[in-house]
């Protein structure tokens, strides 16, 4: 397989997040949905409204999500679209849909999956014709670390569909899935297999994706935490490609390129939780590669 191109802009701003989209080449037509984790209540590290209003209102698009398997202040419909509202989604594009308010509907997994005999989304993806998936990069206490392919698998899943995923297949049930057992890389395997799906899902249905990753407030934690601890290294910027694997792996390599005192936290949370592992093995069910060419733009 031929290197992926991934892009990359250093500066975090709203043009550069757009110049981003722009170095893509596709465009991004119909109904569009904008896959952002809108951020639990407490958090501080989800991608701000300054900074992705100006590409979402250019997009016409939605802001999408589905409710969280967790027990917390976005489990179901209404309260999560009060949190969305506080962080500032629902004043951009067309606002915001949660996606598994009115039902969830199976989709394959590949057939060299490991663990998932399929993925439950969100039933409001159907009606989306694109889709940007702009992901906040950061480290994340069960995955190791958050970019793309963890937006694309816990987060379109709907809340049942996550607790499919983070019982590697086990239960649908929310309130069960946390007891199941498994081993660690079981789950992260989940995740890729699903996010595989959906990219699998989307090509059939000749609905196009592209894939940014913006690379600031970097803490050890997810912005799914309430408690999310204050970022451990410094910004680096923004990723864009056409690529998820090379996008998330792209991510991974700039933060073992940087040297400063918070470096060791980052890397321990993303080594301790095997979270290097999903780009190889997404990449062994095709859904893309760890081989890229990053291109800097200016």
């Amino acid at each position: 397989m031929e290197k992926a191109k991934v892009y990359f802009c250093k500066e975090i701003t709203p043009e550069s997040l757009e110049k981003i989209y722009n170095s893509l080449g596709v465009e991004l037509k119909g109904n569009v949905g904008i896959k952002v984790s809108t951020g639990e209540r407490g958090a501080k590290g989800y991608l701000k409204a300054d900074l992705i209003k100006p590409l979402v209102d250019k997009l016409n698009g939605t802001i999408i999500e589905c409710n969280t398997a967790y027990p917390g202040a976005r489990n179901t419909a209404e309260d999560h679209m009060k949190v969305a509202e506080e962080h500032g989604f629902t004043k951009m594009g067309k606002g915001v849909e949660i996606m598994d308010a009115n039902g969830e509907f199976k989709i394959p997994t590949p057939k060299n999956s490991k663990h998932l005999k399929y993925d439950l989304i969100g039933e409001g993806f159907k009606k989306y014709d694109s889709i940007l998936n702009l992901a906040h990069g950061k480290g994340h206490a069960m995955g190791g670390f958050g970019a793309n392919l963890k937006n694309q698998s816990i987060g379109i899943a709907s809340r049942n569909g996550k607790a499919y995923i983070h019982s590697c297949g086990q239960t649908e049930d929310p309130d069960d899935c946390w007891s199941k057992k498994y081993e660690q890389e079981e789950f992260i395997e989940s995740m890729a297999e699903a996010a595989t799906a959906v990219a699998d899902y989307l090509k059939e249905n000749n609905k196009p994706i592209v894939y940014i990753t913006v690379a600031n407030a970097i803490s050890v934690d997810c912005d799914c935490d309430a408690n999310q601890g204050d970022p451990v290294i410094e910004d680096i910027g923004i990723f864009g490609s056409l690529d998820p694997v090379a996008n998330d792996q792209a991510f991974i390599d700039a933060i073992w390129a940087t040297h400063e005192e918070g470096t060791p936290d980052i890397q321990e949370r993303i080594d301790t939780r095997c979270g290097r592992h999903i780009t190889k093995y997404a990449e062994s069910l095709g859904l893309g590669t760890t081989e890229y060419e990053l291109i800097t733009i200016e």
